[in-house]
């Protein structure tokens, strides 16, 4: 079956009629060539299927280039004129050392899983060529199995689900299709600049491939998918990593499943938990490094892997996933009254709800000072005989050493109530339900245990 035909039989009815339950479509929408042709197709699938999920175009802005505000105007146009609602948003391109486009990639799909909610699915408009160029991209950055079955059909991105009905469609045909129906689209000068590999393969290698072999793209692709299911089967044969938690909630791989046995096999182990998780597997050389680390390292290190925007480091006896980055404590006084929240980069949503049994006595005018740690701070936990240190309070409740520096402190007049949500200090403001006649405060505190990844 080539490209052209899948666009005009069954094939991708099927593909669609598949993801037919979802609470609402996206299509991940650039106003180029592939992402136009591909929501000209679910639109005009869903016109065509009363009770079709409700379909949303999604444009993220990157700001990398001149044009890009007028790319965002000719998305909304071609919404507007074809009836499809318009989500657009701003991504912050930050540079990992990856290159531009992967900064730029990581930043877009951060966006996206940051915005879908559960029974969402987002469809992209990857298609046969790039299949191809991403293999061949892989080969020459020495990739194993994972890398070299290259883009999946379908995957998981957070709870939500990814799908890329197009991989079996070659360029030439997306072309023909947008020419055949006049659809317009905005070109991006900077696929013609060969000094990006992409580009390069894209313009000057693989048409010489096709040259001397016309079928390139399906041989390749067959390729890929001959060692997807090679590395299916032999994660299959391997018991899946169960997820194990910190005390504040990070989600970990446990390290008797990393540090024993054959460093390939603690690789595909590892690889099979970030892809469980929605998370791309960083470079085999940086991975067999760090397992190396985690094998050979005393019981009391914690080796740190930098994964572009999300990191793993060991704590005790697992391997957790990092929370969301944390530069230093707010500059400015934050306070806390009853009823009140404040969203903290790095730590989280802090909220004061009525306590479900003790809490702290505090009138609707009276507000709680968040500090955070300094050195020397004590507190002696409720129903506790002595004081300690937070330092020794933390190590004995097992909390990992990202979080310490985190965890908000509550003070009243100079007095410590309580540590996060998981101490209360006895304090004169500690009370039990009826004692004072009052309503009892608690912290709610809702962690950033979860980064927005690739």
């Amino acid at each position: 079956m080539n490209g052209m035909s899948l666009l005009n039989n069954s094939s991708f009815d099927q593909i669609l009629t598949s993801k037919a339950d979802a609470r609402r479509w996206y299509v991940a929408f650039s106003g180029g060539l592939d992402s136009t042709v591909l929501l000209h197709l679910v639109n005009n699938w869903c016109q065509s299927h009363p009770g079709a999920p409700e379909l949303h175009a999604w444009h993220v802005n990157h700001g990398m280039q001149e044009l890009a505000d007028q790319w965002q105007s000719h998305c909304a146009s071609v919404c507007a004129a074809w009836g499809i609602p318009l989500r657009t948003d701003c991504a912050a391109v930050e540079e990992s050392g990856k290159g531009s486009e992967a900064a730029a990639r990581e930043a877009r799909y951060a966006v996206f899983q940051e915005g879908l909610v559960e029974g969402d699915v987002l469809l992209m408009a990857h298609h046969l060529d790039d299949q191809v160029e991403t293999f061949f991209l892989r080969l020459m950055r020495g990739a194993g199995l994972q890398g070299l079955s290259a883009i999946p059909a379908q995957r998981l991105l957070g709870a939500c689900e990814l799908g890329r009905p197009l991989l079996d469609v070659s360029r030439d045909s997306l072309q023909a299709y947008a020419l055949d129906r006049g659809l317009k689209y905005v070109d991006d000068p900077s696929n013609r600049d060969v000094s990006l590999d992409r580009n390069f393969l894209r313009q000057q290698v693989l048409p010489l491939l096709g040259e001397r072999w016309s079928g390139y793209r399906q041989t390749v692709s067959r390729s890929s998918a001959h060692i997807a299911s090679a590395l299916s089967t032999l994660e299959h044969n391997l018991p899946h990593p169960v997820t194990v938690y910190s005390t504040l909630g990070d989600p970990g791989i446990p390290m008797q499943v990393l540090a024993s046995g054959a460093r390939d096999v603690a690789a595909i182990r590892l690889r099979s938990w970030l892809r469980s998780r929605g998370l791309t597997m960083p470079n085999r050389a940086v991975v067999d490094e760090f397992l190396r680390q985690l094998a050979e390292g005393a019981e009391e290190s914690s080796p740190r892997l930098h994964c572009g925007n999300y990191g793993l480091q060991r704590y005790g006896d697992a391997v957790y996933q990092l929370p969301a980055p944390w530069k230093e404590p707010p500059l400015d006084r934050l306070t806390l009254s009853p009823g009140s929240s404040h969203a903290v980069d790095g730590v989280g949503m802090l909220s004061l709800i009525p306590a479900s049994s003790d809490g702290i006595v505090m009138a609707e005018d009276e507000t709680l000072d968040v500090v955070w740690r300094r050195g020397g701070e004590r507190c002696r936990p409720q129903g506790r005989a002595h004081s300690q240190s937070l330092k020794k309070l933390y190590q004995a409740k097992a909390v990992p050493t990202w979080w310490r520096e985190r965890i908000p402190l509550l003070f009243m007049d100079g007095e410590m109530l309580a540590v996060g949500d998981l101490w209360f200090c006895e304090s004169t403001r500690l009370a039990r339900p009826g004692e004072h006649g009052a309503t009892l405060w608690q912290l709610q505190w809702k962690r950033n245990t979860f980064t927005p990844v690739d």
